[in-house]
């Protein structure tokens, strides 16, 4: 396995390119570009969007899933359902992308994946993100709004919350937007290798430079990414960073990481967070993978082992939703 699968974008930046809708070279996108300029953002949105969005469709082909497009709370999202849905619980997904890429169906990849190999059904929040949409705290209000509307429907005990890199950090700041709000925890959350501290803190930022084979560095594009969604705003402000969070009232969770993965720290962190909270905590970590190659690489034997443990930390953990059964 090569890197970038996760910014699959060479391919589909040069036909891009060669077509006239960009006027970077293709040569140019990766995991260390560095975009600083509206030009240069809007080539690597655009391309990790032509990159991931086909993907997306052969996902729900191969999974025979249902997709539907719904307004929730003034937020786009998506449903996901599986040709044979377990009733009675959710799965409520926020997807990564460092804040700024995954718009759209770019971002429906690793809920795709979930609700087909688990069988639950699926909910993608479509938040806003900068460049083209608002910075910090746009996606974190987005999120909330469609968190507060559904479990008017449904049990909250009956929501398994997940998300992977930026999507696992919003998973994380979910239960603590809870306790804020005074709103009820979901049944559970699996907060896949988190980013859970924008700022380059943390051993494996440096141990794992050039070793994860996703993100390669914290000096490629996610620095910029950083500094674009936190708008001004200190990185260490939990609804940003949550490992500086209370972590007190959440409900069990799950953290997968990998040994070569840049975020391995962060997700170290937040486990002993978690564990001196007293809350229920399970840490995955896979030998050998990068930043989420237990989604980008859906044919290998970590999305496997993955999957199975994340079917089970569901089926132990969430409560049925009588009121939704059919």
């Amino acid at each position: 396995m090569q890197l970038t699968k996760y910014l699959t974008l060479t391919a589909a930046a040069a036909a891009m390119y060669a077509a006239g809708a960009l006027t970077v070279s293709a040569a140019e996108v990766g995991p260390l570009f560095n975009p600083s300029t509206p030009q240069e953002w809007d080539m690597l949105t655009q391309a990790n969007y032509a990159a991931a969005a086909p993907q997306a469709a052969q996902l729900a082909e191969q999974y025979s899933l249902q997709v539907k497009s719904l307004d929730i709370a003034g937020v786009p999202c998506y449903l996901f359902t599986p040709k044979d849905a377990k009733e009675g619980r959710l799965l409520f997904y926020v997807h990564g992308g460092g804040y700024v890429l995954g718009s759209g169906m770019a971002g429906a990849n690793e809920g795709m994946i979930m609700a087909g190999r688990t069988g639950y059904q699926v909910l993608a929040v479509d938040y806003r993100m900068p460049p083209a949409e608002a910075p910090f705290p746009a996606a974190v209000d987005d999120m909330m709004a469609v968190y507060e509307a559904v479990i008017k429907d449904h049990a909250p005990q009956s929501i398994g919350v997940f998300g992977s890199s930026t999507g696992g950090a919003l998973t994380l700041i979910l239960s603590q937007e809870c306790t804020r709000l005074h709103l009820p925890q979901p049944g559970a959350l699996i907060a896949g290798t988190p980013w859970a501290d924008i700022d380059r803190i943390g051993d494996t930022y440096i141990s794992n430079d050039g070793q994860d084979e996703v993100l390669i560095s914290y000096d490629g594009w996610i620095k910029p990414a950083a500094r674009l969604y936190a708008n001004g705003e200190d990185f260490k402000n939990p609804r940003i960073s949550p490992v500086y969070g209370d972590f007190s009232h959440y409900p069990p969770v799950m953290l997968v990481s990998g040994t070569r993965d840049l975020f391995l720290s962060n997700t170290v962190r937040v486990q002993e967070k978690l564990l001196k909270a007293g809350i229920e905590t399970d840490l995955l970590v896979l030998e050998g993978a990068s930043h989420c190659s237990y989604y980008l690489f859906n044919d290998s034997d970590w999305a496997d082992f993955y999957h199975q443990q994340a079917e089970k930390f569901w089926q132990s953990h969430l409560a049925e939703d009588a009121s939704q059964a059919q």
